[in-house]
């Protein structure tokens, strides 16, 4: 059979799936998820062989570090991979449940119904976890969904997948529900973004490349996330202590993901007395600061920023720091180089946080807190399939409330249409 068929067939077999896990009750579902928890335990040394061979080949690829480490499966992912699903179980299922009812004056009673939005694509790079995180969040949210993982992680995910498939059948739930492309061959790619008669949604996860090659090529909505450049700016009035643990965290604790901080705003009354300091923890931590001609009088080992820095999503140990006049100017720089995912600000006035709140274009916005608390499960969600740094239909972590839609549902005594 050829890649196209396939696919084809993938596809046919989850719009087939779909329906059925709609009309599951919750309990069956989490049923499933434990299911699949406990087989997560059950074939750690297999996933994790399996794993180790893609590990392996990724580094005589010369695969850049940040990309390893999100292919890597220690004990400790596969136990979080595990504790996300029973998270997930642990959420109240979105399914069936109606809100906002209004009477009409001829006595129609009016609601919303949230229902699954159906079968799910997700194309992704690298990262593994993202295989049992959309599966989870899927089963739950009552939507098949069919998974291409980068080539580099095919073996990784097939065990995962395997897994999957084992606790399905175990909770007698259609193993279609959840199916990896067994192929790497890019070609999977583009006949996947053409199956707009059974796929109801795209998701793409990955570099900006991936992302805009799928937005191109898709006939099938997007749900888009082209990069994550984050930004803490701190402010006058803070505590100084405070905004250097969550400017280290911020970067140094993850670097290689997309909610780590990319610039450093600081306002110019508080930079002297802080920027020094602050970067020499991040020397010491290895971070390359590109600063800002002001930032350079002030850190003389910084090197020039150029604008490109600006934009950057770097992915690394690398910090674009500014010197900003005002907050003012800081949301003025946030406008114009942020890619609506993640925006902090460290102050201790309160009317400057509840504007930067108000004001500030991001999916997710914080006071006083690090970046990489844009997570789902950070954030309460159990999981995530994504940050969506686009509006519609949703904007920030997907979790299962966002992997529904609703209808509207009219309850009527006779009425008929004058």
């Amino acid at each position: 059979m050829s890649v196209e068929s396939t696919v084809i067939e993938m596809a046919k077999a989850a719009r087939a799936a779909a329906g059925e896990l709609s009309r599951c009750a919750s309990v069956k579902k989490n049923e499933a998820l434990e299911a699949i928890a406990q087989k997560l335990t059950q074939r750690a040394p297999e996933i994790q062989s399996e794993n180790a061979k893609d590990v392996e080949q990724a580094r005589e690829n010369g695969l850049p570090d940040a990309m390893i480490d999100r292919l890597t499966i220690t004990d400790a992912t596969l136990s979080a991979m595990a504790d996300g699903l029973r998270d997930v179980a642990g959420l109240e299922d979105p399914v069936g449940s109606t809100e906002g009812t209004w009477i009409r004056p001829n006595g129609l009673a009016v609601s919303r119904m949230r229902i699954p939005l159906g079968v799910i694509g997700i194309v992704y790079e690298s990262r593994p976890n993202v295989t049992i995180d959309t599966a989870g969040l899927c089963i739950k949210s009552g939507n098949a969904v069919i998974l291409r993982g980068g080539s580099e992680s095919l073996r990784s995910n097939q065990a995962l997948a395997a897994a999957v498939a084992e606790g399905l059948a175990e909770a007698g739930l259609p193993e279609n529900a959840v199916q990896l492309v067994p192929v790497r061959d890019r070609e999977a790619v583009h006949a996947l973004l053409q199956q707009e008669e059974f796929v109801d949604l795209i998701i793409p996860r990955g570099g900006e490349g991936l992302i805009r090659f799928v937005v191109d090529h898709s006939r099938i909505p997007v749900l888009k996330h082209y990069k994550g450049v984050c930004h803490v700016y701190v402010d006058a009035a803070m505590d100084t202590d405070m905004a250097g643990e969550i400017c280290f965290n911020a970067k140094v604790q993850r670097p290689g993901v997309c909610n780590a901080m990319e610039t450093l705003l600081v306002h110019r009354e508080a930079a002297a007395g802080f920027l020094p300091e602050m970067a020499r923890r991040f020397s010491e931590a290895g971070v390359e600061l590109r600063g800002c001609e002001q930032t350079r009088q002030i850190v003389a080992d910084a090197l020039p920023a150029t604008e490109e820095d600006w934009y950057a999503e770097f992915l690394d140990l690398n910090l674009a720091v500014k010197i900003v006049d005002s907050m003012d100017a800081a949301m003025a720089h946030i406008a114009q180089y942020g890619s609506k995912h993640t925006e902090a600000i460290v102050t201790a006035d309160f009317q400057r946080a509840h504007r930067f709140l108000r004001e500030v274009d991001s999916s997710v916005v914080l006071v006083n807190a690090s970046t990489r608390f844009n997570d789902g499960g950070q954030l309460g969600l159990g999981a995530e399939m994504g940050i969506s740094t686009s509006k519609l239909h949703a904007f920030g972590p997907m979790g299962i409330r966002e992997l529904t839609t609703t209808k509207f549902v009219v309850l009527g005594e006779g009425q008929i249409r004058s």
